[in-house]
């Protein structure tokens, strides 16, 4: 390694691993961008003391299991080989997110940092033997080929993943940009297997994107946090709220299939929407890994109403701005449960060119929620669904009847209603492609329907408290 660094990730390697791969030379990586480094590897790590050391004869134990498989084993296996397997083995048994990193490995991790890869755009974990879909990452050739959360994959081209180890798979899916990788996929409701053609490409995630859905109703979507996300995410309102004419009605923000990233991103994010308080505190066994991080004066949306989207895809960083939000009253947490990835992995270099990747802490949201493997559950359960219009005859009213009392604007609603009728061929893209995105998004839709009934409710309060 070229530098002793301890890291803080918001994503497993293990658990959720992007199969990206590095422009053209191949390169696959399985982290996240570093948040703080120390010139000391071993700083807080406390050694064990004499008589909490290994004991002799569990020594004894291990080289004796040493010896015979040197000396028996089918073939010839030399002492590095299983020195490092057995490092492999005591890290890969605590927990799915602590690992052996060798060369090539840390390589993978310090590419990560660039932003741009080639590759599938893939986030998957292993489940009984098979590879499982987390997500496929927004705009990449994965998700362009209809690849979904939750599919199964079975076979990677021609070879089958079953017995397959991750890192083993993950390597079959890097590859020069252009070429063509077929995906045969397991999926809920289908009668038998998909097979689904994919081809690599350069990966450059975008990490903010932002439109308005409707007049005064923002939507901000995060799909990674990365570094600069943060800093994004308060341009990506100042923008919105300039199409709004100086001020939002609502926010929608959707962290739905967000597999993490870089803490100090998720903070900002929530930094930007709070004027104080505590943001998330890490809890762990040595001094280095309790931190908190807390907001700063200063919300820049002054308390306009939110709603944050989560499900089954939002992981770790998604999980604390989503945790942060709600323990805070600033948004209402909405959809379906969260991942439930709340710990964090640290990077401890051996020498130059190895290190291990150990979990060393917990999140925990301000109230003290440990996110691990419960998630956060929304304040309101929204399922997926599919919105389909019913049929149904044209109502008759009094307008229709002939000879009736014309209304005091009735003139007045027919010219607007012709007017109207001719700027529908004119009418701008933006607005019809928002119109298309809330019709096949039954979960977005009801957010900007509680933020429209919460606009309403805050009107008519203002109302009332003006007569008294």
């Amino acid at each position: 390694m070229k530098l002793a660094q301890r890291t803080l990730h918001a994503l497993p390697m293990q658990a959720l691993v992007m199969a990206f791969c590095f422009a053209a030379s191949g390169w696959a990586f399985a982290q996240q961008t570093p948040t703080s480094t120390i010139a000391d590897p071993h700083a807080g790590i406390d050694m064990p003391a004499e008589r909490e050391q290994l004991p002799l004869d569990d020594l004894r134990k291990f080289t004796a299991v040493f010896s015979r498989i040197k000396d028996a084993y089918v073939e010839e296996v030399t002492d590095s080989q299983l020195l490092e397997s057995a490092i492999k083995g005591m890290l890969s048994e605590l927990d799915p997110h602590s690992a052996y990193l060798a060369p090539k490995d840390y390589e993978d991790l310090e590419e990560s940092t660039s932003g741009a890869f080639g590759g599938l755009g893939i986030e998957v974990s292993m489940e009984n033997g098979f590879i499982k879909v987390i997500t496929p990452i927004d705009d990449t050739p994965a998700q362009k080929a209809g690849v979904q959360a939750a599919d199964v994959i079975i076979k990677l081209g021609e070879q089958p993943v079953k017995g397959m180890s991750l890192q083993d798979a993950v390597e079959l899916m890097r590859g020069e940009p252009g070429s063509i990788l077929q995906l045969t996929i397991i999926r809920d409701g289908e009668t038998g297997p998909l097979v689904i053609p994919v081809e690599r490409a350069i990966i450059k995630v975008t990490s903010v994107k932002s439109r308005m859905l409707d007049d005064g109703y923002g939507y901000v979507r995060i799909t990674q946090f990365q570094a600069e996300t943060g800093s994004q995410f308060r341009n990506a309102l100042k923008a919105l709220k300039k199409d709004a004419g100086g001020a939002l009605k609502g926010v929608i923000l959707d962290v739905r299939n967000n597999p993490g990233g870089v803490l100090q991103a998720a903070v900002d994010t929530v930094d930007a929407v709070l004027d104080e308080g505590l943001v998330v505190y890490t809890e762990g066994r040595i001094q280095s890994s309790r931190l908190r991080f807390s907001a700063t004066e200063g919300d820049i949306l002054a308390d306009t109403p939110m709603v944050v989207l989560i499900n089954g895809g939002s992981a770790s960083a998604s999980e604390i701005v989503a945790g942060a939000l709600q323990d805070h009253r600033r948004a209402v947490v909405m959809g379906t449960q969260s991942f439930g990835k709340g710990s964090v992995q640290t990077v401890i270099p051996l020498d130059e060119t190895h290190a291990i990747k150990m979990t060393t802490a917990r999140y925990y949201t301000p109230d003290g929620r440990s996110i691990q493997a419960t998630g956060i559950k929304p304040d309101i359960e929204v399922k997926p669904a599919e919105l389909k219009e019913l049929d149904s005859q044209p109502m008759f009213t009094e307008a229709d009847l002939s000879g009736h009392l014309e209304g005091k604007n009735e003139a007045e609603n027919r010219k607007n209603e012709a007017q109207n009728e001719s700027a529908k061929d004119v009418s701008d893209n933006t607005k019809e492609s928002a119109e298309a995105v809330l019709d096949r998004d039954y979960q977005l839709r009801s957010a900007l329907n509680l933020l429209k009934g919460l606009n309403i409710i805050s009107r008519t309060g203002t109302s009332s408290s003006a007569q008294e």
